[in-house]
């Protein structure tokens, strides 16, 4: 088991549903830092469809990981650039089909008990009128997405076993699962860990880092690689400040020192304070989605328009 982030053997499932069976085959993971681990994968039936392409060694998160000694630096950084290269073509694949859609998608991403769920669930009720699905990421059980049916948006549960993160073709199956509609918004949950998500891209439009009063200040110094990967930090639970020994500015500052771009909401799940940024924010992002998709619609058109010109200029 990878002590740093917790994975281990386990089998992936989307909403119940065994994602991969019968195929096995190894990768080895080298986190940030130097950590290498070994990851083992059992696949199933890879004769199923879907729309991102199928690259036959997938990025699972799934893996056991066991450490691997005697590996040099080069073969090191070969082997995660080969496993970062095979999860990007899956999430370009992805953000494609969200681009096709005019689908804004969110990466949520944060420590366990940071209050993504809560978030999310405030999140819907107070997006009146706005479609919204949700994936769910989680070891075991469907409690958040359970949660999350409960608000009436649809969810889908991928849980990863003891994998510490989604990637970009678990999120691929889930995404034709939950037959999104058009011009939403997809909000995807990850494991909670702030190590592994920050390097695999999901095909998401933004990360979006979630970090908790009750947590430490320091927590964008200690785990820069995400608070870098996010381009917003939500600061959550601000209701419990005044019960807490937490520095706000001390915490925003050291976010800024890894990252002096992030946007930063400070808000409360709980109360409903701060919400309105947020939802400004995700109503923005909806808002760029469907007109990306337009000007890309009205592009085709104007390129059929001008082929079909020339093809008549050329009849006899």
């Amino acid at each position: 088991m990878c002590t740093t982030c917790g994975c281990g053997t386990g089998e992936v499932r989307i909403e119940g549903k065994a994602a991969h069976d019968d195929h096995e085959h190894t990768h080895d993971h080298v986190h940030a830092y130097g950590s290498r681990h070994s990851h083992g994968h059992e696949h199933g039936d890879e004769s199923h469809e879907h729309a991102h392409p199928h690259v036959h060694e997938h990025p699972h998160s799934q893996p056991a990981h066991a450490h691997a000694p005697g590996m040099d630096g080069k073969r090191m950084v070969q082997i995660e650039q080969d496993i970062l290269a095979k999860n990007n073509a899956y999430a370009q694949a992805n953000r494609q089909q969200l681009s096709e859609k005019g689908i804004f998608a969110l990466n949520l991403v944060s420590s366990p008990g940071s209050g993504k769920t809560t978030l999310l669930c405030k999140t819907i009720t107070m997006l009146e009128g706005q479609t919204v699905a949700v994936i769910e990421g989680d070891q075991q059980t469907t409690h958040d997405a359970e949660r999350i049916r409960a608000t009436g948006a649809p969810a889908i549960q991928i849980n990863t076993g003891k994998g510490c993160h989604l990637d970009a073709h678990m999120v691929g199956h889930a995404m034709e699962q939950l037959k999104l509609q058009s011009d939403s918004l997809l909000m995807i949950e990850n494991v909670g860990n702030l190590v592994c998500p920050a390097a695999f891209d999901l095909g998401e439009a933004h990360k979006v880092v979630i970090l908790s009063v009750t947590e430490g200040e320091d927590k964008p110094i200690k785990y820069p690689d995400m608070f870098h990967a996010a381009s917003v930090m939500l600061l959550n639970k601000i209701d419990l400040l005044p019960h807490l020994n937490f520095d706000v500015a001390v915490a925003i500052a050291y976010a800024r020192r890894v990252n002096p771009r992030i946007r930063i909401i400070e808000l409360s799940a709980a109360t409903g304070e701060g919400m309105d940024e947020w939802l400004d924010f995700l109503r923005a992002g909806v808002t760029s989605a469907r007109a990306q998709k337009q000007e890309t619609v009205d592009l085709l058109k104007q390129r059929i328009a001008e082929l079909e010109a020339r093809l008549l200029q050329q009849l006899p």
